[in-house]
């Protein structure tokens, strides 16, 4: 099979494709879908130039990807809820791993995938399962009673956008915090709209409920959150100590199919947004990490076979 890989650090040139590779084979518990779609992350970047800190469980080569949308191609024992031929999405916990999904066949844990999105093409559901997951794993955190207020930093990010569309739909009360050109996408989830340009704690002098810092703003917006109110930080280690009246988290995602069945169905249903900016070949892989090491990627970056 072809997958994306690096073989030392270093920047997009790095990339490569990888042919006659083996085709991976599913354990007890597991599948092999056919990829027809992953995506581009940050992280992706960070690990791909060295720089990533922690240390990884496999030494290089590295074929990256996190998320994947395509067919279960084959099935191993002890797996009842595929078949052959199902449409999937799922999310391969790659850090914990370095299982990737930028590859023509990867093989995940049937507990990590649902039933993809019905209508909805490979290179829009792949833009689902890790941020998505993100943004529901950071208000299952919280735990917010509905009515309850929140700002949401990074807001027309890929994680932002999902957090303000679910705080929507369970009865939370959002504002965005993105910039100026962000407004129409900010209130079309139905949040209230805070220019990047703005203090955010003189704009917000009444406070919130909660703060999901995505754009890594830090600890000083814990002067927004009302006692017994809770803040999400976007990484474990930007995760500052609690303070008292005020519960602090991280985003840690994790993969979770039955969570992201739910999220599949919202998606079909046009209840949260998915959005991708560019789509690019296997081949064309350093022009996608280009792109999305730009900035100010308003979707997915797509990677196909």
């Amino acid at each position: 099979m072809r997958a994306v890989s690096y073989s030392q650090f270093g920047g997009p040139e790095v990339l490569y494709v990888a042919a006659d590779l083996p085709v991976p084979e599913p354990g007890p518990g597991q599948v092999r879908v056919r990829v027809a779609a992953s995506v581009v992350h940050p992280v992706d970047l960070m690990i791909r130039a060295g720089r990533f800190p922690a240390p990884l469980p496999t030494p290089l080569p590295y074929t990256p990807g996190w998320d994947v949308a395509g067919a279960v191609d084959a099935v191993g024992p002890s797996v009842g809820d595929f078949a052959v031929g199902d449409a999937v999405i799922g999310f391969s916990p790659w850090i914990r791993t370095t299982v990737g999904t930028h590859a023509e066949y990867v093989v995940l844990d049937a507990a990590w995938l649902t039933f993809a999105p019905t209508g909805i093409p490979a290179t829009e559901a792949a833009a689902l399962p890790t941020n998505g997951l993100a943004a529901a794993q950071a208000l299952d955190l919280l735990a917010l009673p509905t009515g309850s207020t929140m700002l949401v930093t990074g807001a027309a990010g890929q994680v932002g956008g999902f957090v303000l569309a679910l705080a929507r739909a369970t009865g939370l009360h959002a504002t965005g915090l993105a910039g100026v050109g962000d407004r129409e996408f900010i209130q079309s989830q139905g949040a209230a709209f805070l220019p990047r340009s703005d203090d955010p704690i003189a704009a917000g002098p009444d406070g919130f409920d909660a703060v999901v810092d995505l754009a890594m703003i830090g600890p000083s917006l814990m002067e927004l959150v009302r006692d017994g109110g809770g803040y999400v930080a976007a990484s474990p280690p930007l995760r500052p100590e609690p303070a008292p009246g005020i519960r602090t988290f991280a985003l840690d995602v994790l993969p979770d199919g039955s969570r992201l069945g739910d999220l599949a169905k919202r998606a079909e249903s046009g209840e949260i947004p998915l959005r991708v900016a560019a789509v690019h070949s296997f081949a064309d892989a350093a022009a996608a990490h280009d792109r999305l090491a730009q900035g100010g990627v308003r979707g997915a970056v797509a990677v196909v076979p």
